[in-house]
């Protein structure tokens, strides 16, 4: 059971570690310090568990795994507080100090690393020299293995000295920011962390007793095997809150990306035909896989939506920019009159009230598309979002991408046709006037 924990708590930093990948790439030391949280986090609830220790097991050294998952504890919670107290040293680098948190946390994220690599040296050094790894005794505990060893208490309580100071700024970052956090799920994530931190500094507290208690004497069986029990518990805990609270603005975050994705994938067929035409007025030019096929247009669209190191968000106000400025390219190459005319075949097909408007601007640009001369100069009429921002923009121009997939040619051909019949009129009213004067 102790083994199904760790794993599951393993695969969720680990899935957390995957999915904050390309923002620490892309970021700076709070994306990179998290990513580094996550990663070495995972590895050591790994260094736990049966499979972890086997894979170390073979290098020779007694214990290895424990304090493989002791130092990798300690550089994920240097990792941690580098990224919680990052805004804090900003903040004190531009000269605005503010309340005593953001001090203390600026104080503390200058020693942080330094502090870490002192601790793990130390604890490397005690391990293999102090402690006994001669014999191997039968207990299944590192604690237990090692109970009565003077070694013990000073290789313990640098570890958990450490831990427990680090829990505990954190639970004080987070917990004195709650209420100026903004939005419902930031605050209960915050809440849920500082939770989870105040329970582990409970258990590096115990610990830490336990371990000098260890070090001093044997301790029994029973008392072993009820620390342990009340230990694990509190560690389990402590990684469920904190784990939860990271997860609840994470999801928000997620599901926000997951909405602009969908949204660029919408206006993508509309805003590449516009490239494909106006070339000039768009940053990166639509990829070219394969045209003409089926395959090729979901590589395509799967390359210009998915890939490079654009964030999904500016990727999707670039695409609605550019096709805002291709529309303005088209108004001034199109009869005024065009978008008048687009309405009236919408309406006569049968659109309803609510979709006529889009499936009209829709069919305005498929046939500006196919029709567009010259530049006339003044831009012809067609009604846009008329909003200030990208957002308002970006309302309209996803009903009319909606729209722009199930125009028809029969609907394109018959604009085009009806721009050219007042010209047929006139040719057979002067026709039929020379037929009567002859």
């Amino acid at each position: 059971m102790t083994d199904a924990i760790s794993y599951v708590i393993a695969a969720i930093l680990l899935l957390q570690a995957v999915w904050r990948g390309p923002a620490a790439l892309r970021g700076r030391i709070r994306e990179r310090s998290l990513w580094g949280t996550m990663t070495a986090m995972s590895l050591a609830w790994l260094m736990r568990t049966n499979s972890g220790k086997r894979l170390v097991a073979d290098l020779g050294v007694h214990d290895l795994a424990t304090l493989l998952k002791h130092l990798l504890c300690v550089i994920a919670l240097a990792s941690l507080f580098r990224y919680v107290t990052a805004v804090d040293a900003a903040e004190i680098r531009t000269g605005n100090a503010g309340a005593r948190r953001v001090r203390v946390g600026a104080a503390a994220h200058r020693y942080a690393v330094l502090t870490a690599a002192a601790v793990s040296t130390a604890m490397a050094t005690v391990f293999l020299a102090w402690l006994n790894r001669t014999e191997v005794p039968a207990a299944p505990q590192f604690l237990d293995r090692h109970s009565g060893e003077p070694a013990l208490a000073v290789y313990m309580g640098l570890f958990y000295a450490f831990s427990g100071t680090v829990i505990g700024l954190c639970a004080y970052q987070w917990g004195s920011r709650i209420r100026s956090a903004r939005g419902r799920a930031l605050r209960t994530g915050l809440g849920l962390m500082t939770a989870g931190m105040i329970i582990g500094v409970a258990y590096a507290a115990i610990r830490i007793v336990y371990s000098v208690l260890a070090a001093v004497r044997p301790v029994s069986t029973a008392h072993a095997a009820l620390q342990e029990t009340v230990t694990d518990i509190l560690l389990y805990c402590s990684f469920l809150f904190w784990g939860i609270g990271v997860l609840v603005p994470a999801a928000r975050a997620a599901r926000s990306r997951f909405a602009t994705l969908r949204k660029t994938i919408r206006l993508h067929p509309l805003w590449r035909d516009l490239a494909m035409v106006n070339p000039d007025l768009v940053a990166v030019p639509p990829s070219r896989l394969l045209p003409h096929s089926r395959v090729g247009t979901a590589l395509n669209t799967a390359r210009d939506v998915f890939f490079g190191s654009m964030s999904s968000e500016l990727r999707l106000g670039r695409y609605v920019t550019e096709i805002l400025d291709s529309v303005l390219e088209l108004r001034r190459r199109v009869p005024d009159d065009l978008y008048d005319r687009a309405l009236a075949v919408v309406t006569h097909g049968g659109a309803s009230e609510g979709t006529a408007e889009a499936r009209a601007r829709a069919l305005w640009i498929k046939a500006a598309l196919f029709s567009a001369h010259d530049p006339a100069g003044r831009p012809a009429g067609f009604p846009t979002g008329g909003g200030d921002s990208l957002m308002a923009e970006e309302a309209w121009l996803l009903r009319a991408a909606a729209a722009y997939a199930h125009i028809s040619p029969h609907e394109v051909v018959r604009l085009l046709a009806e721009e050219h019949a007042p010209a047929r009129c006139e040719d057979e009213d002067r026709d039929h006037a020379h037929v009567m004067e002859d």
